[in-house]
């Protein structure tokens, strides 16, 4: 049985959508921690209201990040998680950090990476004028937003979009993506070699 913790910052519909996928779909794993760096955070109360125990480590109360990544790491590895998943996690965090769940810590990012990183991916993709845009699940690595892709998702970009749009459309696809990733991590479908994952579906 894996281990899975997920951290969020806010109201966490990735987070959700994984712990409706695993209910639906027997996942042989279980959420063992739902942690956040914001004590306001609505998806906490989600998670408690699915018996997932949660944890809140306030990343405003450290006087740097490495001061945070240190408690948030201790915190997460009080749980014995197979895998650490970021929904909506709203922190850059450090190489040491990134570094000690190596292989075992995803993301997903709204963007087709690694075309545009940070914020504000879909103004970027509009102005850009691309007319695919797209989701990408992605392991972790010390360089922000880029890491080794786990599975892409693309949508063709309207002429009529807007940024609330594109962000709509997208939302649903990040809703069977990241589900989808962290049930083929946790099957053992996932082979990672360089940069590279090659997904064993069968």
């Amino acid at each position: 049985m894996k281990r899975i913790v997920i951290l969020i910052s806010g109201r966490g519909s990735n987070m959700q959508a994984i712990v409706q996928a695993a209910k639906i779909e027997q996942w042989p794993a279980e959420i063992v921690a739902v942690i956040s760096n914001r004590n306001d955070a609505a998806g906490l109360e989600y998670a408690s209201s699915m018996g997932i125990p949660t944890s809140v480590v306030v990343s405003k109360n450290f006087p740097t990040r490495e001061a945070f990544d240190a408690v948030l790491q201790a915190t997460i590895d009080s749980y014995s998680p197979d895998l650490v998943v970021l929904a909506g996690f709203m922190r850059i965090l450090s190489a040491s950090f990134v570094q000690h769940y190596t292989n075992r810590i995803m993301n997903i990012h709204p963007s087709l990476l690694p075309s545009f990183v940070g914020m504000a991916t879909h103004k970027q993709a509009l102005d850009a004028g691309v007319k695919l845009h797209g989701i990408t699940v992605h392991f972790v690595t010390p360089e922000l937003d880029h890491g080794p892709i786990i599975d892409q998702v693309a949508v063709k970009v309207l002429a009529t979009d807007t940024e609330e749009s594109l962000a709509q459309r997208l939302l649903i696809q990040e809703h069977i993506a990241y589900p989808r990733a962290v049930r083929w991590f946790i099957e053992g479908k996932l082979k990672i070699e360089g940069n590279r994952v090659d997904v064993d579906t069968d």
